[in-house]
């Protein structure tokens, strides 16, 4: 995820996201939001409706895994797990790249979740890459 979507959600979830500069010793929040710009909005509505719900829910992790989001927290009730797995099927509706809904298939050898667009990007340009813009 870039940079600025990183800084957005530290800023403004910061009790959520308060492990996301310690060490890898501590947590695994440490390399940031490893997962492409286009679950932006999933993980900002996600992170909304963990707050507001249960303030004193830490995340450990954010990434994609097998083409699909991995949200892994500490201190976390039910609700919030139910939360969390709504996401994550989610996710798989949503491409990583883009954000886009139409057309998103799971597929790969290094499992994606993309578009149609973007699995064409992906496959005319070998260089591309699905964290970057």
């Amino acid at each position: 995820m870039k940079k600025e979507h990183d800084e957005y959600l530290v800023k403004t979830f910061p009790n959520l996201y308060r492990q996301r500069y310690l060490s890898p010793k501590e947590t695994c929040m440490c390399w940031g939001f490893d997962t492409g710009n286009g679950w932006f909005d999933l993980i900002k509505k996600l992170s909304e409706d963990i707050i507001k719900i249960s303030p004193e829910t830490e995340a450990v992790q954010v990434k994609e895994k097998f083409g699909g989001l991995r949200f892994y927290v500490t201190n976390a009730t039910d609700e919030v797990y139910k939360l969390i797995d709504k996401a994550e099927d989610e996710s798989f509706k949503i491409c990583e790249k883009c954000g886009s809904r139409e057309n998103v298939t799971t597929e790969g050898s290094w499992v994606f979740t993309l578009c149609d667009k973007c699995w064409e990007n992906k496959r005319s340009n070998p260089d591309w890459r699905i964290w970057e813009d």
